[in-house]
């Protein structure tokens, strides 16, 4: 009579997989809380203790880790000296385990490190030739119907029940691991490092893509194990599948779009904005978003960060766009959307944020700490004979929070918080500063300009006081600012320096 271990946190399913396999005259054997119910639902079962001997101990820590239970998962009935083993101890084989482990990253302590659980997984992924694990309640009811079919769990099936059991011991270790790492220097030994020795990542696939950046190449998302994604929470109201520029795009303007406090809308396209406004009503910085550059703005990715009311959605209709995303949307502005079959239509809540930022390189990542921007101006500089203004200094927080999110070498060109110029990726300053001139086409008179880096030269400054800029912002810290202030004390713009960079490539 083939045997099946069940010892489960989730119960989810396993009432009814025991049912299944005590109707094809399987032996359950099981314990604590799984036990509990599969008896109350009326399928006999034998205790652990009773197939060992030895009852639960040390506070539950010890229960099956025992030879009788470990014999039973690790046999090879094909081994003469196996079988003599198992005569000798009185140790019965066991043909399928049940496990899923004790949910560690939902509230890590030392007491939810599993230990019997994983043992087992290992020991019956192990000997996946004669064993049965099953670590997913998704698997209960394909492998209850093999049994049901066969008699027993194919090869194919225990070979890629194995495969998914390692995969679980492994995300479930390094959530331990990373635990350990951001649990902070406890012991005074210089722990808690943000960069540590080792990185444990662990990520499942959670959604494939329509393709990569070109039709050519596959694309897929994957998650961090035991991390939370808004895009998993995300919902699609309609339009096409999504593909790779289409996620990393959204992501790019969702990120943005959250760090104003105000109605306020991103444009992105490629990754940059090429569309930032922030108004007293989220339509409004639609609009002004929008006119920053109506040109980059065709086939970009529009994130708002209030709900999409139908006079937002009418206004947004004539313009091709890729995504649309926003916390909500009214039942009439979805019905605007949905006579533009092609626009996804995304609604989701604000990004959970990320501690590190990681970018693939041959062989392995480059890591660092994710950027943040800091707004205290308290730690912000003049370092000009002219003193910003009220407004002008609203305005400059405006640009360098924009500015951070705009690719090096960025200079951002903007008025009463609204963009108006946008020069990214450039190889230098200057250009980046006459790209956001041009598309500024003169609005940016009286207004301001962020950098994300020194002025290397006072160039860039000149380009900037004759698109009619009247306050910069920049991080400082050139070997030439002096010469740099110098040329803002000529044309009478007012300048700040903020001590810090943000450089993004």
């Amino acid at each position: 009579m083939p045997i099946a271990l069940l010892s489960v946190y989730d119960k989810t399913g396993i009432v009814e997989l025991a049912t299944g396999l005590h109707r094809l005259g399987w032996t359950i054997v099981s314990s604590g809380g799984t036990a509990a119910a599969v008896i109350a639902a009326g399928v006999p079962a034998i205790d652990v203790a009773d197939l060992t001997g030895v009852p639960a101990i040390l506070d539950h820590r010890v229960v099956t880790l025992h030879p009788k239970v470990h014999g039973g998962l690790l046999a090879d009935p094909t081994k003469p000296e196996h079988v003599a083993d198992m005569a000798e101890y009185g140790i019965q084989p066991i043909d399928l385990v049940v496990v899923n482990l004790y949910p560690f990253a939902g509230d890590p302590s030392i007491e939810l490190i599993d230990i019997g659980g994983p043992a087992m997984v290992r020991a019956a992924a192990k000997n996946h030739a004669h064993v049965a694990v099953v670590v997913n309640p998704v698997d209960y009811e394909p492998v209850l119907a093999e049994v049901t079919a066969a008699g027993s769990v194919s090869a194919r099936t225990r070979r890629r029940l194995a495969r998914d059991a390692f995969v679980t011991i492994s995300a479930y270790d390094a959530q331990i691991a990373n635990w350990f790492d951001a649990s902070g220097d406890e012991l005074g030994d210089g722990g808690g490092d943000p960069l540590p020795p080792a990185m444990q990542l662990s990520l499942t696939l959670q959604q494939s893509l329509r393709y990569g950046e070109n039709p050519h190449q596959q694309g897929a998302r994957y998650l961090a194990d035991g991390a939370r994604s808004w895009w998993d929470d995300m919902v699609q109201h309609g339009g096409k599948d999504l593909s790779y520029l289409n996620l990393y795009d959204t992501e790019a303007a969702w990120k943005l779009v959250h760090r104003f406090d105000q109605p306020a809308c991103v444009i992105v396209k490629h990754a940059n904005p090429c569309g930032v406004a922030v108004a007293d009503d989220v339509t409004t910085a639609y609009v002004r978003a929008n006119a920053c550059d109506p040109v980059s703005a065709f086939g970009g990715i529009v994130a708002l960060n209030r709900e999409v009311t139908a006079d937002l959605a009418e206004a947004l209709a004539p313009v091709f766009t890729e995504v649309v995303v926003a916390p909500s949307y009214t039942p009439d502005a979805l019905e605007v959307f949905a006579r533009k079959g092609n626009l996804r239509v995304l609604s989701g809540p604000r990004p959970y944020g990320s501690v590190l930022d990681l970018r693939s390189i041959d062989g392995g990542l480059l890591v660092q700490q994710a950027d943040t921007v800091d707004l205290d101006r308290s730690h912000w500089q003049v370092v000009t004979a002219a003193a910003p203004t009220v407004a002008q200094m609203d305005d400059l927080a405006f640009a360098w929070t924009v500015c951070a999110a705009v690719s090096s070498n960025a200079i951002v060109y903007a008025h009463e918080r609204q963009a108006f110029g946008i020069g990214a990726g450039q190889q230098n300053r200057l250009d980046s500063a006459r790209i956001a001139a041009e598309r500024s086409a003169g609005r940016a008179q009286g207004g301001v300009c962020a950098s994300d880096a020194f002025f290397p030269f006072r160039d860039g400054l000149d380009a900037a006081a004759a698109a009619g800029i009247r306050a910069v912002i920049q991080p400082g810290g050139s070997v030439r600012d002096t010469e740099v202030i110098a040329a803002a004390d000529e044309h009478g713009i007012a300048m700040v320096f903020t001590g810090e960079r943000h450089f993004r490539h």
